[in-house]
């Protein structure tokens, strides 16, 4: 026990030196364990360093909790943080689909931490300050408390493995706001359930080129993922190939109507033995201009390194979900329901072999 109390005693007298030049300690620590625990932005110039599934960002800035147009989500999770660019855009997203499009205005959920990196739990991508969901759910007319923000949840458009989408719930308007958020120069792409993807082929009539940038991905039933190309005049910063040309309404969303099916057959497999926990990232597998970015400030990778045993942040008590709302909150925390009863199944994320 001693010798385990000195060893993490020197790690965390050692870590912002060997942050800054890149020696490793004891092995690398692992990514998330360091920027999940980043309260505040790094004082630095605003900067999307590296990937979206692989970096950090420098000079992040916090969407405002509430704004004409939106209301932002989940608070306690600290995620409401992105590059300026990033802020930018949602706010003039949200006033435009209010004043041009007649939709009742945005609840946004995660973006980044105030440094980005890898989360704690969750997303994968959402790094380096240029990643957005939000919800299919419309912002009410009233604002929202702090624990209305905590325990609410959007509305399912899909089911996980749904080739359509459920029919009392889609509403004409999400083909307006869809278009209106792919409108933007600086959008990259954004991320839809297949068949929430299918349905905008059949609504969108003539006008198709914005189609190009909706993209089907899994898990994306209660939310759209909105990505933002990498600022223009950014060094290190790594944008993601362009879409295939063309609307993806044929081949391409064809071809995920048989992903689906293959992945709901996969599901009901019983699996051999249990599955390979996902790769953690550690310091090393991101770029070196993040230890820069986890050192900035007095003190800042002293707390986040001199932490790193002890319990990550919980979900509050206000945040719990009731028997309602389990499903949408599995989904949110990036597990669907049926890994509750075949863990070994993985995440819809891979093709089924």
């Amino acid at each position: 026990m001693r010798r385990r109390l000195f060893s993490l005693t020197l790690l965390s007298l050692a870590v912002p030196g060997v942050l800054a030049m890149g020696a490793p300690v004891y092995g690398e620590p692992i990514a998330k364990k360091l920027f999940g625990r980043m309260k505040s932005p790094a004082p630095l110039s605003a900067r999307a360093i590296g990937s979206y599934a692989k970096g950090c960002l420098a000079g992040g800035a916090m969407l405002p909790v509430s704004g004409p147009g939106w209301e932002a989500m989940k608070l306690w999770r600290n995620r409401n943080w992105g590059h300026p660019q990033l802020i930018k855009y949602l706010e003039r997203f949200a006033n435009d689909v209010q004043t041009k499009d007649g939709w009742p205005g945005l609840l946004i959920g995660d973006l980044a931490q105030p440094r980005g990196g890898p989360m704690i739990s969750g997303h994968r991508s959402h790094q380096i300050g240029l990643d957005a969901d939000i919800w299919y759910r419309p912002k009410p007319a009233n604002p929202l408390s702090s624990k209305e923000r905590a325990d609410s949840w959007s509305i399912k458009l899909a089911e996980p493995y749904g080739k359509k989408v459920i029919a009392r719930n889609w509403k004409p308007g999400y083909v307006k706001v869809l278009k209106r958020a792919a409108s933007y120069p600086e959008t990259a792409r954004i991320f839809v359930h297949p068949a929430v993807k299918r349905a905008l082929c059949e609504g969108a009539g003539s006008d198709r080129a914005w189609l190009r940038r909706v993209r089907p991905w899994w898990l994306h039933n209660y939310h759209f993922h909105v990505r933002l190309k990498c600022p223009s005049g950014t060094s290190g910063c790594v944008d993601q190939a362009p879409p295939p040309v063309g609307d993806g309404c044929g081949k391409q969303l064809a071809y995920w109507m048989k992903k689906l099916k293959a992945a709901e057959k996969y599901s009901r497999i019983k699996p051999k033995k249990p599955p390979k926990p996902r790769k953690e990232l550690r310091m090393a597998d991101l770029p070196q201009s993040c230890r820069a970015v986890l050192n900035a400030g007095p003190g800042a990778a002293r707390q986040a390194v001199s932490d790193v045993s002890a319990p990550l942040p919980a979900r509050p008590p206000s945040a719990a979900a009731s028997p309602r709302t389990a499903t949408p909150r599995a989904n949110t925390d990036s597990r669907l329901p049926w890994l509750k009863r075949a863990a070994s199944v993985p995440l819809p994320t891979r093709k089924p072999q």
